[in-house]
């Protein structure tokens, strides 16, 4: 069956174990867009809807909003925030095609502020997949790119409040003097423990992912990441979305998956490939994102983190966890007249497991 052909249907998880079904939205083109960025599905959208657009055009010209004009996506994605121990703003992006399986993407990017077009370059010039540092950089600017400052004003601002509050939060562990309480350098301790991984004040108004899946005229299916990371990370971090099966994946013969959370504790488990494979499985892509949610939280109870997956046949499919706020998401579809929000309500973390296996390494 062709994607043009789907009967599309959105399944909203509650509590991790119900579902919620809207009226069927009839085929054609569509994209669906975690979180909160109505300016920039409006631009995908308006641009799948010209002629002979494909699926990777709409997925990178979607991010690109958010990558050119921060202010569009609230300065929770692209440059000009979140920045690094260091004070520097660094860039992951993902590109996947899933007709012929080709994936670009940069990790820890600098100084190029459309990161997602770079990584569409990796995909399209090179046999590599990932590429990483200011060597991304420098291909970059062989591509074409110009090389320029990511920090602004706000950025700065960030970076000295973090450290008037004692680096609160960072992401060092098992060193001294003790991260909780102050800022470095840091030295390894002597004792260690397995800790939480931090990820403070995550809510409807402070995260820095977009992932998208889209789908074309022609049927071919796409996605794509973006994100400018964590806030306080340590400097070389990269974190799930340039990673295909981590941020975003995508399969012609099955359907895609994007995900959007604590990144560092998602990717270990190839969530949204795994969540593909559940549905050539024959689960539903309500069922199969519940579950890759619930293979994450038996290991890391007080995970955030939210899996929303397309099949074949145009159902779609978003479980949540942790968060205390309904989710936001995007779908725009023709049919239904352009753009729409949703929300998705989360299951709440579950700290006995949690507890039980920090137990375990105390």
């Amino acid at each position: 069956m062709m994607l043009t052909e789907f009967v599309f249907l959105l399944a909203l998880s509650c509590h991790g174990i119900y579902g919620r079904i809207i009226e069927p939205i009839a085929g054609g083109p569509f994209i669906v867009m975690t979180w909160n960025y109505p300016g920039a599905i409006e631009s995908g959208w308006k641009h799948l809807m010209e002629p002979n657009v494909s699926a990777i055009d709409a997925v990178e010209r979607t991010a690109n909003t958010c990558e050119i004009n921060s202010i569009v996506c609230e300065m929770k994605v692209g440059h000009g925030s979140t920045p690094d121990e260091s004070g520097e703003t660094t860039l992951d992006a993902m590109i996947m095609d899933g007709v012929t399986m080709d994936v670009g993407a940069v990790g820890g990017l600098r100084r190029i502020k459309r990161a997602i077009s770079v990584a569409r370059k990796v995909l399209e010039y090179t046999d590599h997949s990932l590429l990483v540092g200011s060597s991304a950089t420098d291909f970059a600017v062989k591509m074409g790119f110009t090389s320029q400052s990511l920090t602004t004003n706000f950025s700065v601002e960030q970076l000295a409040n973090w450290k008037v509050h004692n680096c609160q939060p960072n992401f060092w562990k098992n060193v001294s003097p003790d991260p909780a309480k102050s800022c470095g350098p840091y030295t390894p301790s002597a004792v260690t423990k397995r800790f939480w991984p931090k990820y403070h004040g995550v809510d409807e108004d402070n995260h820095d992912t977009i992932g998208i899946i889209a789908v074309d005229a022609n049927g071919h299916i796409a996605v794509g990441t973006s994100t400018n990371g964590l806030h306080g990370k340590i400097p070389g971090r990269v974190g799930d979305s340039p990673f295909p099966g981590a941020g975003a994946y995508a399969d012609q013969e099955v359907g895609a998956a994007v995900e959007s959370g604590l990144g560092d504790v998602m990717m270990r488990f190839s969530p949204t490939f795994l969540a593909v494979e559940l549905m050539r499985n024959g689960a539903t892509p309500l069922d199969a994102a519940t579950e890759v949610l619930a293979r994450v939280t038996k290991h890391y109870g007080q995970l955030l983190g939210i899996v929303i997956a397309v099949n074949k046949r145009g159902e779609v499919g978003a479980a949540c966890q942790g968060f205390t706020f309904p989710v936001p998401y995007y779908v725009a579809s023709e049919s239904r007249g352009g753009v729409e929000r949703f929300t998705v309500i989360c299951k709440p973390g579950n700290t006995e497991t949690q507890r039980g296996i920090e137990d375990e390494f105390m």
